[in-house]
């Protein structure tokens, strides 16, 4: 943590009195901001600040804090480590960010490093006792792995969903997709807008357009979010701000805090809400579960008294009141963050966790009853768990079926809902036959490593189990693999053309070397597919599509133009070939004339928002005569399958 670069007294020089109370005046306003959760905000003054050449210990603490608790850990990392290099005395609590936060990037053996100085800094904090005695944790959560399998859902949006629930046999999720385009509150925190519960009916989880918003009485025009229902479905608990009656309410520093609400529904039918008794305007209480018996609650709260940042309590259910909530105790809470719990059918406790060993961020785990408390607490491994946050955990424990939420790559938005299969029992701690394939991907011709690569695994059938990209060495790794099984790794970039390798597993535990070599590069000189060729289909673009009736360039379809305008630039002897498609429904005649004002729009987009020569340009409209399913005129499909006919297609031409 040595200064090894002293600026102080250049500073003396450099800066006059006027500079450094201009910074004090945007120091102050930047506290401010972060004093009220408006991360976003405050994260900007804070970095106008620093690119101004004015840091010091607090800027940083807090701009790492702006990133850190947005879950953009690689930010974090960033000004924590420059917070690590100019801090004489670093405190404890910003190495355990620090070692997290480059945890979250991968970076195990940095992490590992920053851990041991927490270590020895604070040797009574639980967490430091976690990684003392658990120092090979990477194999331990490999042991782990495995026991579930993961499938991605449609119904996320480009926003946050998570804090999924069951009830009655359906989906109740937390999100703060902006539904049907009606403009709402915007919170400062991230600069979105705020959350509410919707439900989600079953057998429409790959839907976006059944996933309706609960009703008023329980949606406000603040955040609503993490649910739990009764087995009957006549009574809920969920969260809210502090938002009673339309009286809004902070704490003693300005501080809007998290509720308990019950709602139960009256002789109508309709949701009566009251706010539980044991909240309290000075601290945040959050995240309910209920016992298998439904005669406790469980929740997370920052409370006093508490053991770290939010810690894990249950309080029994008295008929209409409550008990005195009591803390879930040592080898349950650490001084992290312990969230969002979860009770399942088996009566076991399922929570998100950074304060125990994990991969990065929030990590999912799991506990057996044990007499009025719980036992161990085990990391239920990959693919539930990865680097970045993972929580908001549910189970049905007869059919192992579940949901949790991630902020993982790959995602439709910022926090996405994945279901499960769970495989194998979570809490069987026994060593069981495990594989990992580990590698590289080097250029063919130079031998050299090769960044960003796609990287996947795949199983015997072809299906794509696990990917993720090679790192600044070329290196990737798979942890999940069973004995005595059939695989493939395949990688693919941009301009480089694709490899691939099978393998078989032995029937013993052990690591497969991999190498995949990959011609091709920057300086290759070709353009990337060959005439014919859908550009759309090559670099893995999402369609272009429009919504029913209109012919206007939306959101989501300049994001991709943005990527065709990227490539065509990138190829300025490329010409493409827009192609317009409607589906099946109006008459013939009116399709056709709406994919011609289609493919017209998508090129003047492409000339007027991108600089693209026109000459490079010609389009077609095709109506509904090339549909991509069943959907003809009179067919029965829902909306999400007539939306794929209403697409572009950009064709090489040259």
């Amino acid at each position: 943590m040595k200064n090894y670069f002293k600026k102080s007294l250049v500073f003396v020089f450099l800066f006059s009195i006027s500079f450094s109370i201009a910074q004090e005046k945007k120091m102050a306003d930047a506290n401010q901001d972060f004093n009220d959760y408006a991360f976003i905000d405050a994260r900007e003054a804070y970095l106008k600040v620093a690119e101004d050449g004015y840091r010091d210990e607090k800027l940083l603490e807090r701009l790492g804090d702006s990133y850190y608790f947005t879950a953009d850990y690689k930010n974090a990392a960033k000004w924590y480590g420059a917070l690590y290099d100019t801090s004489e005395s670093i405190k404890p609590e910003y190495l355990y960010r620090y070692a997290l936060s480059l945890k979250s990037n991968q970076q195990y053996n940095a992490s590992d490093a920053i851990m041991e100085e927490f270590l020895n800094a604070k040797g009574s904090d639980y967490r430091a006792k976690l990684y003392q005695n658990e120092r090979n944790y990477l194999q331990e959560i490999e042991q782990q792995s495995g026991r579930f399998e993961m499938m991605s859902i449609g119904f996320n949006s480009a926003l946050s969903d998570f804090a999924p629930s069951f009830y009655q046999g359906n989906l109740v999720i937390s999100s703060n997709r902006n539904k049907n385009g009606v403009s709402r509150l915007i919170h400062d925190w991230n600069d979105q807008p705020f959350l509410d519960l919707y439900f989600v009916p079953t057998g429409k989880e790959d839907s976006l357009d059944d996933v309706d918003k609960m009703t008023s009485a329980i949606n406000t025009k603040y955040h609503e979010s993490t649910s739990v229902f009764t087995k009957d479905g006549n009574t809920m608990y969920f969260t809210r701000n502090n938002f009673t009656e339309d009286d809004y309410k902070s704490d003693s520093n300005g501080t809007n805090r998290l509720k308990l609400y019950r709602a139960k529904k009256n002789g109508k039918g309709d949701w009566e809400v009251s706010e539980l008794p044991f909240n309290n305007d000075e601290y945040s209480v959050a995240h309910p579960a209920l016992s298998k018996d439904e005669k406790t609650l469980y929740f997370s709260s920052d409370m006093p008294g508490g053991k770290g940042m939010s810690d894990l309590y249950k309080v029994t259910i008295e008929g209409d009141g409550f008990g005195t909530p009591v803390s879930l105790g040592d080898g349950i809470n650490t001084e992290g963050r312990d969230t969002f719990p979860f009770i399942s059918s088996e009566d076991r406790l399922y929570f998100a966790s950074d304060g125990h060993i994990g991969l990065g961020g929030l990590d999912v785990f799991v506990t057996d009853r044990e007499g009025d408390g719980f036992g161990n607490v085990y990391n239920v491994g990959k693919p539930i768990n990865s680097p970045m946050d993972d929580f908001s955990f549910i189970i049905n424990g007869t059919t192992g079926l579940g949901y949790f939420a991630s902020n993982r790559e790959g995602g439709a938005g910022d926090d996405d809902i994945y279901s499960f299969q769970r495989l194998k029992d979570p809490m069987n701690s026994s060593t069981a036959c495990t594989q990992r394939v580990e590698g590289s991907v080097l250029d063919k011709e130079s031998n050299e490593a090769i960044a960003g690569a796609k990287v996947m695994l795949l199983n015997d059938s072809g299906d794509v189990i696990e990917s993720a990209l090679s790192g600044a060495d070329g290196s990737f790794s798979f942890l999940t693999l069973e004995c005595s099984s059939q695989y493939a790794v395949r990688s693919s970039k941009t301009n480089y053309t694709t490899a691939e390798k099978p393998f078989a597993t032995p029937n013993s535990s052990g690591v497969i070397k991999k190498t995949l070599f990959m011609s091709g590069g920057a300086d290759l000189g070709v353009t990337p597919a060959g005439i014919g060729t859908d550009l759309g289909l090559v670099l893995g673009l999402n369609p272009i599509y429009f919504d029913l009736d209109k012919s206007n360039i939306r959101y989501d379809a300049e994001i991709e133009l943005r990527k065709v305008i990227a490539v065509m630039k990138t190829y300025p002897s490329m010409n493409i070939d827009v192609r317009s498609h409607t589906d099946s429904r109006a008459d013939d005649a009116y399709n056709m004339a709406l994919s011609e004002r289609r493919a017209a729009a998508t090129v003047e987009y492409l000339v007027n928002n991108g600089g693209i020569d026109r000459s490079r340009l010609t389009s077609k409209g095709y109506g509904e005569t090339q549909l991509t399913n069943g959907c003809v005129n009179g067919a029965t499909c829902d909306e999400g399958a007539h939306q794929l006919n209403r697409r572009s297609e950009f064709i090489i031409i040259r």
